[in-house]
């Protein structure tokens, strides 16, 4: 389903401020695998699914979605078949639009236009039971505004809207970074339940070493923007906060790890 194939990128090349974010980095995503991205300050973690995503176009290498070459294509139009959640809880949703006014543009995106009824009592009815499922109260808050909601309770609404159209790749960048771990936990929960249900191929980046652990079925670890570890299946369940540790230490990349990846990870 992703295909990253040698890419690399150089920010501010030929200054004092040039850095190498991406150091000829090729993995494989098939279809449903869910990968958690780990590595610390600038380790290159967010900078590759930005790349994924058409922030910024790559200095050299190529990206595949489902099969098809999207390395020239813009970010708008790689949007109508990716799913999308940031670390900031306020962006991916209309603060001054209900909640059933945001899950009824998410329903329509690629979608033609039309003149007829916003929202109909079948669609008003669907997004009340795929509200019911993330366990936050929502269903009964449909016509309120989003502004009005908690940044978990946004972040939760955000993934929801992010994989109601089934997006052939679903990023999560550090979406429960901003929250408090309690409704971090809530959120991820939801995360695992949400991709399991719908095969969905998923990469999600994390500072949260025990995060990256317990969720997926691969883990990636980065450093100075370069691939150093890739584990999957069996191997990766036995994995400890420990070991990752070691591996950072290994590759040399001991420098990258902040406080805040460790503390995290001792929740």
């Amino acid at each position: 389903m992703l295909e990253i194939r040698d890419i690399s990128k150089t920010f501010n090349a030929g200054t004092i401020n040039e850095k190498k974010a991406l150091d000829h980095v090729s993995l494989t995503l098939n279809d449903g695998d869910f990968c958690t991205v780990i590595g610390g300050n600038g380790a290159g973690k967010s900078t590759i699914m930005n790349a994924v995503a058409g922030v910024w176009p790559v200095d050299e290498g190529s990206i595949l979605i489902g099969g098809k070459d999207v390395t020239g294509l813009c970010e708008y139009k790689r949007a109508s078949f990716l799913g999308r959640v940031f670390q900031d809880p306020m962006i991916g949703t209309a603060a001054d639009m209900q909640i059933v006014e945001n899950l009824a543009m998410a329903a329509r995106r690629g979608k033609k236009r039309t003149l007829r009824w916003g929202v109909t009592k079948q669609e008003y009815d669907r997004y009340r039971e795929l509200l019911r499922t993330l366990d936050l109260g929502l269903e009964d808050r449909m016509t309120a505004k989003v502004g009005l909601l908690s940044g978990g309770q946004r972040q939760a609404l955000t993934l929801l809207m992010a994989t109601m159209q089934r997006p052939e790749l679903l990023l999560l960048d550090e979406h429960t970074a901003a929250l408090d771990p309690r409704t971090a936990a809530k959120v991820l929960e939801a995360t695992d339940r949400i991709v399991s249900e719908n095969k969905l191929t998923t990469m999600m980046v994390t500072h949260n070493m025990k995060d990256a652990i317990v969720h997926g079925n691969r883990l990636i670890m980065m450093s100075e923007g370069r691939k150093i570890f890739d584990v999957s299946g069996e191997e990766k369940k036995n994995l400890k906060v420990a070991d990752l540790l070691r591996k950072f230490e290994e590759a040399g990349g001991a420098n990258e790890i902040s406080d805040r990846m460790v503390l995290d990870s001792q929740e």
